[in-house]
């Protein structure tokens, strides 16, 4: 089972999310914050993560930005997700290691598309 870290300071866009991808087979866990969300994916190293960009306590850019300079998560697949639109801001995402950037609001079906696109990649196949 591939398992997903949700990363967002809002307890509803956790609930719905979390509810969502578990109805596609997916285990999910949920942090609130920058901080908790470095210590969880330290500690449990999810297969996805799904990470919001404005948090309290260490924005999740920031964190992605250290997420692709660590040795050990620099190749963990993050899906970004953001208010911020303008080209500039979701430059800045890419350019921080994002490996897909949804803006604020979107459609389940393309986190879930860019979900099954990870974990496809991510997937040793067999020799």
């Amino acid at each position: 089972m591939t398992r997903v870290l949700l990363v967002d300071d809002d307890p509803s866009v956790c609930e719905v999310l979390a509810a969502n991808l578990e109805a596609e087979g997916y285990e999910v866990d949920t942090v609130g914050d920058g901080p908790a969300g470095w210590d969880r994916i330290v500690e449990t190293r999810p297969d996805l993560v799904v990470l919001d960009w404005m948090l309290p306590g260490r924005s999740g850019i920031d964190l992605l930005a250290d997420l692709r300079r660590h040795p050990r998560t620099k190749d963990l697949p993050v899906v970004l997700l953001s208010a911020k639109a303008r080209d500039a801001e979701i430059w800045e995402g890419w350019q921080a290691g994002a490996n897909y950037y949804l803006t604020k609001p979107f459609q389940i079906e393309q986190l879930l598309y860019y979900l099954e696109l990870l974990a496809a990649e991510s997937t040793p196949r067999p020799a």
